[in-house]
């Protein structure tokens, strides 16, 4: 009888022993299995709790954004009706910016021929430039028309020579250069094609038509 309780015992030891290492297994089991939810939870309530100061996504946007700027107002330019007179108008020209070389030759038309006379014979001068420039007759740019041969006494060769840049003529003929070019004042010799010093007596005059005696020179079309 003692063999067999013992016996006996000894099997129900090993059976609780039994029980509890299977049940011991059988929950390490269930909890790796539920260890990816866990984690899932954990990461959740992790984005769930990011600092409110966190830095917040980039969004590109994929085409330009373009600005419009206020329109600049145009800088006025000189007219003729702003002006009483021909020295008003000549006053009010911006004579600073930079010439093209066209007008540059113009100007220096007007320096060199008539410097000395008043503003009305400066223009006049200029007109005459113009003139033969829109003429079939002449050639077709400023420059060439003052550099043609035997036309105008200042130049030497082809070449014309420099004014003086720091003088007061030379402001007023760039000035005149830009009112003729422009046609912001109407002169007496409007369509003159040839000019002459009072002085002299050229035999082509006689074959052509006065328009208009300006100081010490004659204009003719």
């Amino acid at each position: 009888m003692t063999f067999i309780s013992k016996r006996t015992g000894a099997l129900a030891l090993a059976t609780v022993i039994f029980a509890a290492s299977f049940g011991t297994a059988l929950n390490g089991a269930v909890a790796q299995d539920a260890e990816p939810a866990a984690l899932e939870a954990v990461q959740e309530e992790q984005n769930s709790t990011q600092a409110p100061d966190a830095a917040p996504q980039v969004r590109f946007v994929m085409n330009e954004v373009v600005q419009e700027l206020p329109e600049q107002p145009e800088e006025p330019e000189a007219s003729a009706s702003d002006a009483a007179s021909l020295r008003e108008l000549v006053g009010s020209v911006d004579t600073s910016d930079q010439m093209s070389r066209e007008l540059m030759c113009l100007a220096q038309a007007v320096y060199f021929e008539s410097r000395g006379e008043p503003l009305d014979g400066q223009l006049a001068v200029a007109r005459v430039v113009i003139n033969r420039a829109e003429s079939n007759t002449f050639p077709d740019d400023y420059c060439s028309v003052v550099t043609q041969r035997a036309q105008f006494s200042f130049v030497r060769g082809g070449r014309i020579p420099e004014p003086n840049h720091g003088s007061s003529a030379w402001t007023r003929a760039k000035a005149i250069a830009r009112i003729a070019h422009r046609e912001l004042w109407e002169s007496p010799a409007d369509d003159a094609l040839y000019f002459h010093a009072t002085h002299v007596r050229p035999r082509w005059a006689g074959r052509m038509t006065a328009r208009a005696t300006i100081n010490r020179h004659v204009f003719y079309r």
